[in-house]
């Protein structure tokens, strides 16, 4: 039998906590190995219990976990599948999220409607799943990597603000690429860019 994908679950909530890890460990293929309300409580479980994924809260006391995610891509990268609110500045922070390192992102499961938990659950068992095969590194500093380029030598630009390229019959295409948490650079090189460019 393979082994089971080691899961701590990260949520101020106690309710929340509850009802995910109960819900997650009837899966034979996954093992909850721990709960941490906060931040603080999590980094400590991690280093101890070793997961293969985490489900992290957005909003929580402490140190939300945006800061905590940060943190964690820079220092100690684990697959990530955030559990956020439906709300705006919830789909704002899992932007965010993502962006910073984050695999997925799942709503958080109300407790009003059993099919709406029973839903959730098993999108989230599946984003674990995903999660589990991802290979996760370490943040580095991208910024510095791009902006020290030189570029000067492939396009130039005319008084007349004309570009043209030191290479015959080469077109005006420009292609970037980005995968987990290489879109936040993306994002800090298209704002450069000109408009309609």
């Amino acid at each position: 039998m393979k082994e089971k994908i080691k899961v701590l679950v990260v949520d101020d909530s106690a309710v929340v906590r509850k009802i995910l890890s109960t819900a997650l460990n009837k899966y034979r293929d996954i093992e909850v190995v721990g709960t941490a309300p906060d931040p603080f409580v999590a980094r400590n479980k991690i280093l101890s219990l070793k997961p293969d994924v985490l489900t992290l809260d957005v909003e929580m006391p402490r140190m939300d976990g945006l800061t905590f995610l940060k943190k964690l891509m820079t220092y100690h990268p684990i697959p990530t599948v955030m559990v956020s609110s439906l709300t705006q500045e919830g789909c704002d922070a899992t932007l965010k999220a993502l962006a910073i390192g984050a695999i997925d992102f799942v709503a958080k499961p109300t407790c009003r409607l059993s099919g709406d938990v029973k839903d959730v659950i098993g999108e989230l068992y599946t984003k674990i799943k995903v999660a589990s095969k991802a290979n996760i590194k370490k943040i580095n500093n991208t910024k510095k990597q791009v902006y020290n380029k030189d570029t000067s030598r492939v396009i130039h630009s005319t008084s007349d603000g004309h570009n043209y390229t030191l290479f015959k019959g080469s077109r005006k295409i420009i292609v970037i690429g980005a995968s987990t948490g290489g879109t936040e650079a993306l994002k800090d090189v298209l704002i450069q860019m000109p408009p309609n460019s």
